[in-house]
């Protein structure tokens, strides 16, 4: 989509251009979602048919799947379409479900201590 040419909407009409492209979506508590949008409504709601919740730590991800997806808009913090022909370019390593999960959940706790130390200070 180019934003230069023709008029660009930024309410939820403008994501008529999308339907039926894959798209990620990054919620508000951090979750990555890729699927394809199928539909949305005036408060830009949105199903995303054969959902995936793709879970980044370091340099490896895991992908989720999730099947059909409903997402309240006001939970959206971005939105965009992937390039198919770049999304087999990505220099990052896929694990299973399970090692992803485990990493994450270390990664977690790491933060934790480092907030606990700081608050300390």
């Amino acid at each position: 989509m180019e934003i230069t040419s023709g008029p660009f909407f930024t309410t939820s009409t403008g994501l008529i251009d999308s339907i039926d492209k894959k798209l990620m979506v990054i919620l508000r508590d951090g979750r990555k979602l890729i699927g394809i949008l199928r539909s949305f409504d005036q408060f830009a709601n949105l199903v995303l048919q054969d959902t995936i919740e793709r879970i980044y730590v370091g340099n490896c991800y895991g992908d989720i799947p999730r099947g059909v997806f409903l997402i309240r808009g006001e939970n959206v913090v971005l939105l965009g379409e992937i390039d198919l022909d770049k999304e087999e370019q990505i220099n990052l390593r896929q694990v299973p479900v399970e090692e992803i999960l485990v990493a994450q959940r270390e990664e977690l706790e790491i933060k934790e201590r480092l907030e606990k130390m700081r608050s300390k200070i």
